[in-house]
């Protein structure tokens, strides 16, 4: 019986594990979650929005009514409410929010490429470079915010089981995370540039 010839085992080239890697879509459980979560939170972040703008000018509007209930029921151991002090910590804040719109946004366009098997992306470079920038946006409003609100935290001393607790130290969690995104950043950078190169060389 004549033996049957070996065969020989075809190893896949270069280019088709390069193709298959990026048509490879990893979209498991935990990127569906992450994606979900980001959702989560920019629709939290949207009715807080929207909260404070209907509040700051209902306040602005109602101020005398607000005076009237605080000196009624404080009698003149309280100042005067101060809305304009409170509407500016507010717009502050609603700029915060709008700055953690945008984050979760452009996390969430990440997580959306890794889950067509494509992350390493100028475009994602770009988006966690601007995250970047983002944090160090919302450090620098978190200073006047605190200001702002020490100045109705102490205007609040006077009341009854008033406890009021500002936190305006430095956040050194923000400034690592900002630092981590940058350096994420240039990976991703660097990342896109070998797959060019390699894309290039077959």
């Amino acid at each position: 019986m004549p033996a049957r010839p070996l065969q020989q085992q075809s190893w896949p080239k270069p280019h088709e594990v390069l193709e298959r890697t990026m048509t490879d879509k990893p979209n498991d459980l935990l990127l569906l979650a992450a994606k979900v979560l980001t959702i989560i939170m920019q629709a939290a972040i949207a009715l807080g929005g929207v909260f404070i703008l209907l509040a700051i000018p209902l306040m602005l509007v109602f101020q005398d009514m607000i005076n009237a209930e605080i000196a009624s029921e404080f009698d003149a151991a309280v100042g005067a409410f101060p809305a304009l002090t409170v509407a500016g910590t507010l717009g502050l804040v609603l700029g915060l929010l709008a700055l953690g719109f945008v984050f979760f946004g452009k996390l969430r366009a990440i997580i959306s490429t890794v889950g067509d098997g494509d992350p390493f992306a100028d475009e994602n470079a770009d988006r966690l470079t601007l995250m970047g920038w983002v944090t160090i946006a919302g450090q620098i409003l978190l200073i006047p915010i605190s200001g702002l609100a020490l100045m109705v935290a102490k205007w609040a001393e006077p009341m009854e089981n008033a406890d009021i607790t500002i936190d305006a130290g430095l956040d050194i969690e923000g400034i690592l995370l900002a630092l981590i995104l940058f350096i994420l950043a240039r990976v991703f950078r660097h990342g896109a540039r070998m797959r060019d190169d390699l894309e290039g060389t077959v």
